[in-house]
């Protein structure tokens, strides 16, 4: 079965991944590959054998993925009280193909739905304790090129979506919505470890509650805030004012520190959820429903 390829890359199809994993690593070569599906926007992914998983980047974006997880991922995994992936190798390009790509321990569980957790307080503060401790294990030799960029820089593209959006949301309650994140004072702590992509796509379960956090292409170094979008694109009222208590008790904030942060993971949740919106929601509708969700309950706080 074959993947829609970005320009200059080749088709990227079960052939391939086959042709890829059997050159780089003759170890594997007999074990059975299947593809997984749905696959995910960034990446086309293969089961491998019983135990490991393939990832191929389907465009430059997500290219530097697989050594930024083989690299931080280990050092990481100790001190998070979630499973995350386990790098086991990273394949060069060949065969057509321009990026590398990752071979990883399969994590068994099923994508976390709204319907199953959104009410689980469980989860909530689950949740709040990973990103905490994701925070507490910021090492001192971070990268400056992991810094995270500042909210302020995606107003000309969310002002832009608001416009776009204005015959299907309330275009003057997100604008407001928007000043009051773009005005709420910054993050006045040492810069901290983000997942940068925390949302329900990338959260597995097992036996109905959350035990996994997958795809750490967006890690970086800066405001937490940006995290905070866990709490719109999955949980209900109740169950985010949990995980809002949990997490300033687990990172010891004053009200006003507490404020603030979340003036600015709202305004994280409202720009990242219109923008996918305006870029992704007309060609996939599950997309579609879940940015959906995300700007709804950012409107909610």
């Amino acid at each position: 079965m074959t993947e829609t390829a970005p320009p200059g890359c080749p088709e990227i199809d079960t052939r391939l991944v086959r042709r890829l994993v059997d050159d780089r690593f003759p170890r594997w070569a007999g074990l059975p590959l299947r593809p997984v599906r749905p696959g995910g926007l960034d990446h086309v992914i293969h089961r491998l054998g019983e135990d490991l998983s393939v990832r191929l980047p389907r465009h430059a974006d997500a290219a530097g993925q697989a050594d930024k997880e083989s690299l931080w991922l280990p050092r990481l995994a100790p001190h998070l009280p979630l499973a995350v992936p386990e790098p086991v190798a990273v394949g060069e390009p060949g065969f057509g193909y321009p990026w590398p790509w990752a071979v990883s321990r399969w994590l068994p569980g099923e994508t976390a739905t709204v319907e199953a957790l959104a009410d689980s307080a469980v989860c909530a503060r689950r949740l709040a304790r990973f990103l905490a401790a994701l925070q507490r294990s910021t090492p001192r030799d971070v990268p400056e090129r992991l810094a995270g960029e500042p909210l302020a820089l995606r107003d000309p593209d969310t002002r832009s979506s608001i416009a776009m959006v204005a015959d299907t949301f309330d275009a003057r309650a997100l604008a407001s919505l928007w000043e009051s994140a773009l005005d709420a004072p910054a993050w006045n702590r040492p810069p901290v470890w983000f997942h940068g992509d925390f949302h329900t796509r990338n959260l597995l379960t097992t036996g109905g509650e959350v035990s996994a956090v997958i795809d750490f292409g967006s890690l970086g170094l800066g405001d937490p805030a940006r995290d905070l979008m866990m709490a719109f694109t999955l949980m209900s009222p109740a169950t985010r004012a949990e995980f809002r208590a949990e997490l300033g008790t687990e990172l010891g904030l004053g009200p006003g520190e507490d404020d603030a942060l979340w003036a600015r993971g709202r305004g994280w949740a409202l720009a990242t959820g219109l923008i996918a919106h305006v870029v992704h929601a007309a060609a996939h509708p599950d997309i579609a429903a879940q940015t959906t969700r995300q700007i709804e309950q950012a409107l909610l706080g």
